[in-house]
């Protein structure tokens, strides 16, 4: 018989480095005490004037959850098929089955044909105190971050997205979600199919200025090993 172990927990500063966007999960459901520990350190995150106005909304297997578990696939599947163009993934390297574009291409359509099937999706919304405005995200997105990373502490993985700004109107009378509530993440959960490890970035270099904006700081040195991306805006 199976039985689940749950990897030693990261360190803080591992965690931060090695939590990767998990799109592929098995079929092991996530348990009732996972679950309050992840939504339990997301709820430590901080918000203006520590308002606490973000909710967390869990789709499991009710009823409503099925229904909008549902809108949320094609959601993807309309996402997937308009970036798949717009981005080329057909074409050039995207041919290549064994380069890094077909491979991400793959791992796209594998989350958008599943997505429906997480373990857990949740929908992270904000309790409006004044009118909709540019600085909703600083009171959800830190604790949605927590959530992201307590969740890699407990051998579970996520990802963040957008899906359901595409069928909100549809979404929100299926959830009862009040109309003062701003949605603002969708997150699958569930046990990672593949692994966490050491993620991609831009050299710190890039991304880190001193004084004035371009100028380098010489202290902005990557730790050894470190493995880059080239993906993101160009630099300049």
């Amino acid at each position: 018989m199976d039985v689940h172990t749950t990897p030693p927990e990261p360190t803080l500063l591992e965690g931060l480095a090695t939590t990767r966007a998990i799109r592929r999960y098995t079929d092991r459901a996530v348990t009732d005490s996972e679950l309050a520990t992840v939504l339990w350190h997301a709820t430590r995150a901080p918000s203006g004037s520590n308002r606490q106005p973000f909710r967390f909304l869990v789709l499991r297997d009710g009823p409503r959850s099925r229904a909008a578990r549902a809108l949320l696939a094609q959601a993807a599947h309309d996402v997937w098929s308009t970036k798949r163009t717009s981005d080329g993934y057909d074409t050039g390297s995207g041919t290549d089955p064994t380069s890094l574009k077909s491979r991400l291409a793959a791992t796209l359509q594998q989350y958008a044909d599943h997505v429906a099937d997480a373990p857990v999706i949740v929908l992270a919304g904000l309790v409006r105190y004044r009118p909709p405005g540019p600085l909703e995200g600083a009171s959800v997105y830190p604790a949605c971050q927590n959530l992201l990373l307590a969740a890699r502490a407990v051998g579970l993985g996520g990802v963040l997205t957008q899906l359901h700004a595409l069928v909100e109107d549809d979404l929100r009378p299926i959830l009862a979600v009040p109309d003062d509530v701003g949605l603002h993440a969708t997150i699958t959960l569930g046990e990672p199919a593949g692994r966490h490890g050491p993620v991609r970035r831009r050299p710190l270099a890039e991304l880190v200025y001193e004084d004035a904006w371009g100028d380098p700081a010489a202290w902005a040195v990557d730790p050894p090993g470190t493995r880059f991306t080239q993906a993101g805006p160009p630099t300049r």
